[in-house]
């Protein structure tokens, strides 16, 4: 089982010099979350675990928070001193409703928010590249190397929790 997200710790001091590999791993992401579960049934896809989201519950959160880490980037990019909180409950995901739509879909949605998340980050310059707005939850300064590191680990967790899922044989409860 992965480890829970509000009890992980972040190092935000990667060089500036990362960012480009950074996006990449972000880019990838996609096609990475397609791959997981492309050849999986569909009852495999919407069924809880232990009382953790689906598979497709997982992804629906992704696409869920892309809003997020967009408005974030646009936080910084804009100087704000402070970056949008999220609600830690995960409401939106809860009552999303996920499991009723077709993956695919949900596939889609993620790949063009994603799509326009590293949009706005390429065209960040130096002097965006060096500003930080305060994290909510963390409590620490954040520049769009350490978002994109946070978001990539975000994205990463997930993954982790898609695979052991879609490796669980379909009678596990």
């Amino acid at each position: 089982m992965p480890e829970q997200w509000f009890q992980r710790s972040f190092d935000f001091s990667l060089p500036i010099e990362r960012f480009p590999s950074l996006l990449e791993r972000l880019r990838g992401t996609p096609a990475r979350l397609e791959e997981r579960v492309r050849t999986l049934p569909p009852e495999m896809l919407t069924r809880a675990h232990e009382g953790r989201w689906s598979i497709q519950e997982n992804i629906g959160h992704l696409v869920d928070l892309e809003p997020l880490w967009i408005q974030r980037a646009g936080q910084i990019f804009a100087s704000e001193p402070a970056l949008a909180p999220t609600d830690l409950a995960n409401r939106r995901t809860h009552d999303a409703g996920h499991n009723a739509k077709a993956v695919r879909e949900l596939l889609a949605e993620f790949r063009d928010l994603r799509r326009q998340f590293v949009g706005l980050l390429r065209t960040a310059d130096s002097s965006v590249l060096t500003r930080a707005a305060l994290h909510p939850r963390l409590r620490t300064p954040m520049r769009l190397i350490d978002l994109a590191v946070f978001v990539a680990d975000h994205d990463d967790h997930h993954l982790a929790t898609i695979t052991e899922l879609g490796e669980l044989p379909l009678d596990a409860e």
